[in-house]
């Protein structure tokens, strides 16, 4: 039995293994490469089977890295242009990206659609493709950087979130980077109560504890600290109701 085909069957078998997402999961396709490459391609339900997987994979002794075609069903079908005007409204009313120049990519073509503050070279260009949402630019914070794909990833149609956004000047991550973006992500949702809600960060895996008035709630804030950047778990121990 030749290596990859060892590879492949021991990503199956990692991923399946998982409990959140279950031993009937089937990609579309799985390939691993003569140097350990491995390249999945899927329709998942959920962004938590996504990183899940995608995480599943890397952890495997042999794999030198995952290409990432796992795309999230959509809560609502939309259009690449309806996305990008729901994203464009969004940064545009976004208080913390006032200061910022936005600019929307098609294909080769880039169009300045807001300029940003005098004397601030910020910026976040939008690109949108078969539902996959491309964000570059240069931000002053990773605070920053982790907002602009939550809010992507807030737009229904999206199914997948391409964050190449650059820090400047530079910022050293770590778990309390990581715990003030989820917290960002959950005062910011009209779907959480925040106040309720308490976040603690190991690594990159987020801890969620508290109360919840409704399980949609509770299912809401655990999606909000998987949209944020680089978070790689998330165990939800929010307790709901009465």
């Amino acid at each position: 039995m030749s290596k990859a085909k060892d590879l492949h069957d021991a990503a199956l078998t990692a991923i399946r293994s998982e409990s959140r997402i279950g031993p009937h999961f089937k990609p579309e396709s799985l390939s691993i490469d003569g140097d350990g490459v491995a390249t999945i391609d899927a329709e998942v339900d959920t962004i938590a089977v996504k990183r899940l997987a995608l995480e599943r994979i890397a952890a495997i002794p042999g794999i030198g890295g995952v290409i990432d075609r796992l795309r999230v069903r959509p809560a609502t079908s939309m259009s690449d242009d309806g996305i990008l005007d729901h994203l464009r409204k969004a940064y545009y009313q976004e208080p913390a990206f006032r200061q910022l120049a936005l600019k929307e990519r098609r294909g080769v073509d880039v169009k300045l659609v807001r300029d940003g503050l005098p004397g601030y070279n910020g910026e976040v260009e939008i690109e949108v493709s078969d539902g996959v949402v491309t964000l570059n630019g240069s931000v002053p914070s990773l605070a920053a950087k982790r907002l602009a794909g939550v809010l992507a990833w807030w737009v229904p149609g999206s199914r997948d979130v391409v964050n190449g956004i650059t820090v400047d000047p530079p910022e050293e991550d770590g778990p309390i980077n990581i715990e003030e973006a989820v917290r960002i992500a959950l005062d910011k949702d009209p779907l959480v109560n925040a106040s309720q809600v308490r976040v603690g960060v190991r690594g990159r895996a987020v801890r969620l504890t508290g109360w919840a008035p409704s399980a949609s709630s509770r299912d809401a804030a655990e999606r909000d600290a998987w949209y944020v950047f680089g978070v790689d778990d998330v165990i939800n121990e929010i307790l709901t109701g009465g």
